[in-house]
């Protein structure tokens, strides 16, 4: 098969996202947001396609965030949830800083995951979830590679295409879309929540991959929460 055969395949596989699933994923959000906003409906699936928002180039400084962060919050701040999975395919979990406060899970250990998925993340693990194939640990992490803002505006606009139909009745509903249309206009992707998610919800929580994340964290979580 030519070259430019298979990377109009990857590009379909990658922006193909059906109606169904996004109606899905957009109810369970609402449900259990109330709150949110298109900003974060949008945050959500940015985070399940891209992962983190950055690539993680200084540990210290990272840790030393994290460390202000499980400071200054208590367990009251947060959410009763321990990881819950991002957008629509869940390729990647929110895990709250619950599971350190709790000593569920070390510090090092949440650390060490979120940098090697901020990092790892290559296209061919990508693919191979959307069409099931499996990949190994060392072919994800040892690629810097991550699915291009193109093809994730791409999809987004399937996204917002669906969502748009489901005639939502959320707060600031066109001002969050053109907001994000903006930065997706520029070759950027990554925005914050909205502030009434924040306030409401107080997000505290470090993006892992799924492979990761079910491979060294998921049973620790499972054993406490069957312990409980």
């Amino acid at each position: 098969m030519k070259k430019g055969l298979l990377i109009s395949i990857a590009l379909i596989f990658s922006v193909a996202v059906s109606a169904q699933d996004v109606d899905g994923f957009v109810n369970r959000q609402l449900q259990t947001y109330p709150k949110s906003r298109l900003l974060d409906i949008y945050k959500s699936c940015f985070q399940d396609y891209m992962g983190a928002e950055h690539l993680v180039s200084d540990r210290q400084r990272v840790k030393a965030y994290l460390d202000e962060e499980l400071n200054t919050t208590s367990l009251d701040d947060l959410m009763p949830w321990y990881y819950e999975p991002c957008g629509i395919d869940s390729s990647y979990y929110r895990v709250s800083i619950r599971a350190i406060k709790e000593s569920i899970v070390s510090e090092d250990l949440l650390l060490n995951a979120f940098i090697r998925s901020a990092n790892g993340r290559s296209s061919e693990s990508r693919q191979a979830r959307l069409d099931g194939r499996v990949v190994t640990d060392e072919g994800e992490a040892n690629s810097k590679k991550r699915p291009s803002v193109e093809s994730w505006s791409e999809r987004w606009h399937k996204i917002i295409g669906t969502i748009d139909q489901m005639k939502l009745d959320m707060p600031n509903y066109q001002e969050d879309k053109q907001f994000i249309d903006s930065v997706l206009s520029v070759g950027k992707y990554a925005i914050s929540h909205s502030p009434d998610y924040r306030e409401t919800y107080h997000p505290h929580y470090r993006i892992v991959e799924r492979s990761i994340f079910e491979k060294e964290i998921k049973s620790l979580i499972d054993k406490k929460k069957i312990t409980q």
